[in-house]
C-alpha cells in the first residue's frame, strides 16, 4: 500500500506543481467572494449595519463632525462606505458585497500563506477552509469593516514573512526600506478601519522573535511600528473619549463560548473539529522543532516560518492581548477578532495535512485522500452554520424586512406610526423605517424630533407621544400605526396609554412579524 501511495505522489504531484501560486489565490478569491455574496440580500440589515447606512448616507459635511463624537473607530469605512452607495445603491446585497470582495481578497492571501512552503497541496486545502470557515462567511455578508480586517491583516501578515523569510530578505536596501513604509502605512490604514487590529503587531513580533529574526529585521519592524503608533494617537484619543459606546459590553455574559467558538468558529461542532486539528497542527510544529533543538546550531539558527507559526502567532497573540486588557476594561466581543479569522483557517489546514500523513502512515491511505476527505468533512461540519448565516432573521434576530413589507401592506395614506423607543437603540423598530423606507412611504412620523442627518450621532432624535401631542403633531391623524418590540411574546408598550389619552384606541387589527407587532389605533 505504501508503494501505491508513492506512485501516486509522483503522478499526483507534477500536476499540482505546475499550478501557479497565483492562479490558486485568484481562483479561491473568486469562490470566496461568490460563497460569501449568494444569500447575503436574505438577512435582514440589524443594528450594527443600520449605523454603517445611516452613516455612509450622511453628507461628509456631516459624517466628519459626527465621527467626533461617536464611532470614531469605524470612521475611514465610512467614508469608504459613502462613496461605495452612491455608485451601487443602499439594497442589502449592495451594502454587503464589498465585504464579500474583502473575504475573497483574505482568502487569496491564505493560500499564498500556506503554499510558500507546503507547495501548492497545502495552498489548495487552506483556500478550502477559508471559504467556509463561519467567522469569514459572516463577515463576508456583513456591512460592517470585520471583513476588510480580516484581507488587510492577511496580506500585511504575508508581506512581513516575505520581507523576513522570502525574496525580499535579497532585495535592495532602498526597495526594503519602501516595503517597510508599505507595511506601516498599511497597518495604519488597517488600523483605522478598526482601532483593535492594531494588535496584529504582537502577532508580528512573536513571528520575528520565534523565527529568531535578525537585528536589522526587528530594527526596521520596530521603527515601522513606531511609526504606525504615532499615526494612531489621534484615534487612539477619540475611541478613548468615545468609549462609553462600549460600555454595555461590561454586562455581557463572559463565558467559555466567547474563548472557544464565537471568535472564529460560530457553532460548537465547528469548534470542536477546528480546535481538534489546530491543537493536531501546532503539536506536529512543536514536535518538529523540538527534534530540530537537539543539532548543535539549532539555538542561534534561524527557523523558517511556516504556516504554522504564523497561524498560531496571529491567532492567539492579539486575542489573547485583548481578553487580557478585557479583564480590566470590558471591551471585548467575538466579532473583534475577525481579523485573525484567517489564522484560525491557516491551522485548520495545516492539522487536516497533519492527519493526512499520520493516516498514511499508519492506515496505508494515500495522505492526500486523507487530507482531502477530512477537508470535506470539515466543509460539511461547517455547511449548516453557513445556512444558518442566511437565514431571514439570522442578524440579531432583526426583522426590519418584514415590518417594513407588513407596513406597506396595510397602511394607508395619512396614517401615522409610532415606534417602541423603550428597547436598546440597535434594537428600536424605529430603523426599519431607515433602514427599508419603501414600506412607510405612505405614512408621517409625528413623533420624529431630529433626523439622524441632523445630529451628531447616527440616530434619530425622538419626542414622546406626549411631547408630540402638544406641539401639534397628531392633530388631524385618525389612524396610528403603533410598532412595538414583541421578543418572545413579551410585547412592549411604549406610548400606548399616551395615544388612549389622544383618543386613540386599539382596532383589534394587529400584524406580528418576527419579533415585532404592529397594532392599528383609530380615533
Amino acid at each position: 500500500m505504501s508503494a501505491l501511495t508513492e506512485r501516486e505522489r509522483e503522478v499526483a504531484a507534477p500536476s499540482l506543481r505546475a499550478v501557479r501560486p497565483w492562479t490558486i489565490a485568484v481562483a479561491f478569491g473568486l469562490v470566496a467572494t461568490v460563497i460569501c455574496a449568494a444569500g447575503s440580500w436574505i438577512p435582514s440589515l440589524w443594528g450594527d449595519e443600520a449605523a454603517t447606512l445611516l452613516s455612509a448616507r450622511r453628507p461628509v459635511s456631516t459624517l466628519i463632525p459626527m465621527l467626533f463624537h461617536v464611532d470614531a473607530v469605524h470612521g475611514l469605512y465610512y467614508l469608504g462606505m459613502h462613496g461605495w452607495i452612491r455608485l451601487a445603491g443602499e439594497s442589502p446585497f449592495a451594502l454587503r458585497l464589498p465585504s464579500a470582495a474583502a473575504i475573497g481578497f483574505a482568502v487569496a492571501a491564505v493560500t499564498l500563506l500556506a503554499g510558500r512552503r507546503g507547495g501548492p497541496k497545502a495552498a489548495i486545502v487552506a483556500g478550502l477552509v477559508a471559504c467556509v470557515l463561519p467567522r469569514m462567511t459572516y463577515a463576508g455578508e456583513e456591512a460592517r469593516s470585520f471583513a476588510f480586517t480580516a484581507a488587510a491583516a492577511a496580506w500585511l501578515t504575508l508581506l512581513l514573512v516575505w520581507l523576513v523569510d522570502g525574496r525580499g530578505r535579497t532585495a535592495p536596501a532602498s526597495v526594503r526600506r519602501s516595503l517597510w513604509a508599505v507595511y506601516a502605512a498599511g497597518m495604519a490604514l488597517t488600523s483605522y478601519l478598526f482601532l483593535y487590529t492594531v494588535s496584529l503587531v504582537l502577532a508580528h513580533l512573536g513571528i520575528l522573535l520565534i523565527s529568531r529574526a535578525s537585528r536589522p529585521t526587528l530594527r526596521a519592524w520596530l521603527i515601522a511600528t513606531g511609526c504606525v503608533v504615532v499615526a494612531l494617537a489621534p484615534l487612539g484619543l477619540l475611541a478613548y473619549f468615545e468609549r462609553s459606546q462600549i460600555g454595555y459590553l461590561g454586562t455581557q455574559p463572559f463565558d467559555s463560548s466567547t474563548l472557544l467558538w464565537q471568535p472564529w468558529f460560530g457553532n460548537g461542532w465547528v469548534a470542536i473539529a477546528a480546535w481538534a486539528l489546530i491543537l493536531l497542527a501546532i503539536g506536529a510544529w512543536v514536535r518538529a522543532r523540538w527534534g530540530r533543538g537537539s543539532r548543535p546550531d539549532a539555538r542561534t539558527a534561524p527557523l523558517p516560518i511556516d504556516a504554522t507559526l504564523v497561524g498560531a502567532c496571529w491567532l492567539i497573540l492579539p486575542t489573547g492581548a485583548m481578553l487580557l486588557v478585557n479583564l480590566v476594561f470590558p471591551m471585548y466581543t467575538g466579532r473583534y477578532s475577525t481579523f485573525a479569522a484567517p489564522a484560525a483557517a491557516l491551522l485548520i489546514a495545516e492539522g487536516l495535512l497533519v492527519l493526512g500523513r499520520l493516516v498514511s502512515r499508519r492506515g496505508g491511505i494515500p495522505a492526500i485522500a486523507a487530507t482531502g476527505a477530512g477537508a470535506l468533512l470539515f466543509i460539511a461540519v461547517s455547511t449548516p452554520a453557513y445556512l444558518d448565516q442566511r437565514g431571514p432573521y439570522s442578524k440579531n434576530d432583526s426583522d426590519w424586512a418584514e415590518v417594513s413589507s407588513a407596513m406597506a401592506s396595510v397602511a394607508q395614506p395619512g396614517d401615522a406610526v409610532v415606534f417602541d423607543e423603550s428597547t436598546k437603540p440597535s434594537q428600536r423598530p424605529r430603523l426599519a423605517m431607515r433602514t427599508y423606507p419603501a414600506g412607510f412611504a405612505a405614512v408621517s412620523d409625528p413623533t420624529l424630533r431630529t433626523p439622524y442627518t441632523h445630529n451628531i450621532g447616527w440616530a434619530d432624535r425622538v419626542w414622546t407621544v406626549q411631547q408630540a401631542a402638544e406641539l401639534g403633531r397628531f392633530d388631524g391623524v385618525k389612524t396610528v400605526w403603533l410598532i412595538e418590540n414583541d421578543l418572545d411574546g413579551d410585547l412592549h408598550s411604549y406610548g400606548l396609554a399616551d395615544l388612549e389619552a389622544l383618543g386613540f384606541e386599539k382596532t383589534g387589527r394587529s400584524v406580528p412579524t418576527h419579533r415585532t407587532m404592529l397594532i392599528e389605533l383609530t380615533r
